[in-house]
């Protein structure tokens, strides 16, 4: 089955501007260093290469300098191969989906499709942002409540992803929490003159993005607790 996704499309048209356009600076870069040998070159591309990936440096021609030539700009070159570019162009967001199940709804496959890549989303998301692995633990019910604890966890990942879509943030949750995770919460502790200490727990103030983030998510950080004066020196009762 033939399947075309206009939003993959946008995707995966946008990571591959990104990732080539990071290449070819690079390169430019490499073409206009000094004192390059032609073996430092060819370690420099094959890892600009690797971090590029396949589908952007395979759209870039190189011409190499031939062995013990300086590197230039006239023995360094590249071009943008454009016909490599159309082709690609035109299969961004395009799959052929192969199922055993015949005489279904293309619509329904490619739901079903959708939803097992929402599945492996999900193991990653587990494994990778909130830490479900490694497991340290040795005892079955630490275990267990490890697992819960992770679970409760993406339960709330979820909760934030459906509340990005509701206000079209353009965000996704890992990158919410990677911008909340700013605003820090601080124990701040200052001593009296009598021996005592004032404490407070505050968070620092959001900055523009936060309060604009909140804002469009419809959420508000919680009250902060008032001050607390402790004596921190144990009292020693006498008799």
């Amino acid at each position: 089955m033939l399947a075309r996704s206009l939003p993959r499309r946008s995707k995966e048209s946008s990571m591959r501007r990104r990732k080539l356009k990071a290449y070819w600076a690079r390169l430019k870069e490499l073409q206009k260093r000094k004192h390059l040998t032609r073996d430092e070159l060819l370690l420099a591309i094959g890892a600009a290469k690797e971090k590029a990936g396949r589908n952007a440096h395979r759209l870039v021609t190189l011409r190499l300098p031939e062995a013990k030539q300086p590197v230039s700009a006239e023995t360094f070159r590249f071009e943008l191969d454009r016909q490599k570019l159309r082709a690609v162009r035109r299969s961004e967001g395009q799959y052929l989906l192969r199922s055993n199940l015949t005489g279904e709804d293309p619509a329904e496959l490619w739901q079903n499709y959708m939803n097992l890549v929402r599945i492996e989303e999900s193991f990653r998301t587990l494994k990778g942002d909130l830490g479900l692995r490694p497991v340290f633990h040795q005892l079955d019910e630490r275990i267990e409540a490890h697992v819960f604890i992770s679970f409760l966890a993406y339960c709330l990942h979820v909760t934030l992803e459906k509340y990005n879509k509701k206000a079209a943030t353009g965000l996704s949750s890992r990158s919410v929490l990677q911008r909340l995770s700013e605003i820090q919460m601080l124990d701040v502790t200052i001593p009296a003159a009598d021996g005592r200490e004032l404490q407070m727990r505050r968070y620092t103030k959001p900055e523009k993005v936060h309060r604009l983030l909140l804002e469009q998510l419809g959420l508000n950080l919680p009250m902060q607790p008032p001050p607390e004066i402790r004596n921190p020196k144990p009292v020693v009762e006498t008799f």
